[in-house]
């Protein structure tokens, strides 16, 4: 791999698309937040590998199937690569909370299966969120945690955990590459 050196690990829903209570269960209701897209671009243009890692329950819980999921990270795929930058792998999660498994944010599973397949380190390495769950899985894998606004991320902020206090903050996916870029 290129330039191990610069990974990055993105959540979907709240940092790159909308997010929903109800779930994102169509490849239509997967839409992005203003500048997510182009922020992935920037990323990939300044050298970075653009990782994604995503509980995804509706699976488990017979909202959506593989196929749509795939269809939706297919659209993302694709609007990325038409502002010039590219996602390198997406990894997701499709249990159920209740099932136990190790891949499930809060749990690290999904940072291993990224680690294993792309041959790369991630700990040390920004990880972004919107929930406490990405935030308590990025610190425990010892990646640099940063809580994005969106999404569920103000209501996130407010929690009164120490994983939250020691996180970067910062309104959106775009205002965070802006400043890592320009650093």
């Amino acid at each position: 791999m290129n330039n191990p050196d610069k990974v990055i690990v993105l959540d979907r829903d709240g940092v790159i698309n909308y997010d929903s209570d109800d779930y994102i269960r169509t490849v239509d209701e997967c839409i992005p937040i203003p500048g997510s897209i182009e922020a992935i671009a920037k990323l990939y243009k300044a050298g970075y590998h653009v990782f994604i890692a995503t509980n995804q329950s509706g699976i488990g819980r017979s909202y959506y199937d593989i196929a749509t999921l795939t269809g939706m990270h297919n659209k993302l795929r694709s609007l990325v690569e038409k502002q010039g930058g590219k996602i390198t792998g997406i990894v997701y999660c499709p249990h159920l909370p209740t099932d136990n498994c190790d891949c499930r944010k809060p749990k690290t599973g999904l940072l291993s299966q990224l680690e294993k397949k792309y041959h790369v380190k991630l700990s040390g390495h920004p990880f972004i969120g919107d929930s406490l769950k990405d935030l308590e899985c990025a610190q425990k894998f010892g990646c640099q945690g940063v809580l994005v606004k969106t999404g569920k991320g103000e209501k996130t902020e407010k929690e009164n955990s120490e994983v939250v206090k020691r996180a970067a903050v910062f309104n959106d996916l775009a205002h965070y590459v802006n400043q890592l870029i320009s650093t």
